[in-house]
């Protein structure tokens, strides 16, 4: 079945461009150009992967990101012209896995687009190792990809799922910041290492009681991050 794009630019040359490449390679994709209309399609259909512009009209691309959080873990790749990190950091804030920033050449973005595709259907089809874990309050089903902490459901992001899921497995371990980039993002992305700190902050913010004293996810000063098992 052909893996289904959401396409959001107010640029409708972007957009042509961007839903004729993806075409050319089998996708199924849908186009918005203004926040509300992507609000309306990601809620009606079930996306395999958002591109979603950060500048748009009626509502800005990071709301349309933290309202789709809400009720989707679709993976989502933020579009910027701006290259400042700010603005990197921001939808990574609100919830975005990946970025590029304008003018991007489409077939790095259809690499990406792939590489986040290949993790999320090798992470659902992997069935050697047990397929949840418990560990005081906090349960994650990996068939699911769903996460409980004291049975109330909290709702990550792709990669925030797939740090908890590595070092959940493999507790009281010490990931480097640049071993769990290369990990989970692949060892062709191009970003660096603050993106893993801003992903274990807001997992820390979405299952610790107090992020600021973490009962589950702890940092080795000067090394890395590591589950306590």
């Amino acid at each position: 079945m052909a893996k289904k794009v959401l396409v959001v630019d107010d640029e409708k040359l972007i957009v042509k461009g961007i839903r004729f490449a993806l075409e050319q390679d089998g996708y199924e994709v849908t186009c918005a150009y203004d926040g509300e209309e992507a609000l309306q399609y990601a809620k009606e259909t079930e996306f395999d992967m958002v591109l979603l512009d950060l500048m748009m009209p009626k509502i800005s691309g990071l709301e349309v990101c933290q309202q789709i959080r809400e009720f989707s873990s679709v993976p989502i790749i933020m579009l910027t012209a701006k290259g400042e990190d700010i603005d990197k950091i921001l939808g990574l804030e609100y919830g975005a896995d990946d970025y590029m920033t304008k003018p991007f050449n489409v077939l790095e973005l259809k690499a990406r687009i792939k590489a986040i595709l290949r993790r999320t259907q090798k992470a659902s089809d992997t069935k050697e190792k047990p397929r949840s874990i418990e560990y005081d309050g906090l349960r994650l089903d990996c068939d699911s990809r769903r996460v409980f902490v004291n049975d109330r459901e909290v709702n990550l992001t792709t990669k925030e799922f797939d740090v908890l899921e590595l070092m959940a497995f493999n507790p009281n371990k010490v990931y480097s910041r640049e071993n769990l980039l290369n990990l989970v993002w692949g060892y062709e992305y191009p970003g660096d290492v603050r993106t893993v700190d801003v992903h274990i902050r807001r997992l820390r913010e979405k299952i610790e009681a107090n992020p600021s004293d973490p009962h589950y996810v702890h940092t080795k000063w000067g090394v890395g991050y590591y589950f306590q098992g």
